[in-house]
C-alpha cells in the first residue's frame, strides 16, 4: 500500500499526465514520487492522501 511520499522534487523534463489531475506534469512542477515510482504533482497527491490511503493508480498495492 502505498500511503507515504518516497520523494519530493521538481521535474527536470516532461513526464506525461497527472492521473489525479488530469493535467500535463511539466519541466519545473513541484511533482511527489510514491514508493512505487508513481509521479503526481505534490498538490494533488497532498489532497489525495487527505481522503485515500493508496496510489491513485495502484490501489491494492
Amino acid at each position: 500500500m502505498c500511503i507515504s511520499l518516497f520523494g519530493k522534487d521538481v521535474l527536470s523534463k516532461d513526464a506525461g499526465e497527472c492521473a489525479i489531475c488530469l493535467e500535463e506534469l511539466q519541466q519545473g512542477d513541484t511533482i511527489a514520487r510514491l514508493p512505487c515510482l508513481c509521479i503526481y504533482h505534490k498538490g494533488c497527491i497532498d489532497e489525495w492522501f487527505e481522503v485515500n490511503r493508496s496510489c491513485p493508480e495502484h490501489p491494492s498495492d
